[in-house]
């Protein structure tokens, strides 16, 4: 058997590159290290040694959204945020921007949920050491961001909560 080390990029149909790029730049903080025209953009994530975390390919304005349920597919990206307050300033970034969906405590994780501009669903999170998985548990449950804030001796960060 091999050895995976790590997801190093993703790629996605998206109507319009251009738009996309703006979105991922502005909102999530990508920087673009290779364009192709207006039809595609490979972007690089601001704490990634990677070439490339992110690939983007228009496919025009007419193509359909994804689709959502229970289906055979992609179901969403998750970025890795270093800390806590990244976390909660890509709560306010998110917000801001219209495209914050969700919150949740996975016990193992805190995470944001939010939607691209052609409805392409992505996490943004930050893992919980190691050595709390036990005692916090598993699961899903209601984010409370700004006790967690408090409790890890920082002050909180004026956000929407949902």
């Amino acid at each position: 058997m091999f050895t995976i080390n790590r997801l190093n990029h993703a790629v996605l149909w998206v109507r319009d590159a251009n738009a996309a790029l703006d979105f991922y730049r502005d909102v999530l903080g990508f920087t673009v290290v290779e364009s192709m025209g207006d039809r595609a953009h490979f972007l690089r994530a601001n704490g990634s040694d990677n070439h490339h975390d992110l690939g983007l390919f228009g496919i025009g304005a007419a193509a359909p959204p994804p689709t959502r349920g229970e289906r055979v597919g992609l179901y969403h990206l998750a970025w890795e945020v270093d800390t806590l307050p990244d976390l909660a300033r890509a709560r306010v970034d998110l917000a801001n921007a219209g495209a914050l969906t969700g919150q949740s405590d996975h016990g193992s994780s805190l995470s944001l949920y939010g939607e691209d501009p052609d409805g392409n669903q992505f996490e943004v999170f930050w893992m919980v050491p190691r050595e709390e998985w036990e005692t916090r548990g598993f699961g899903t449950r209601p984010l409370d961001l700004e006790g967690e804030l408090r409790r890890r001796g920082f002050d909180p960060i004026e956000a929407p909560t949902s």
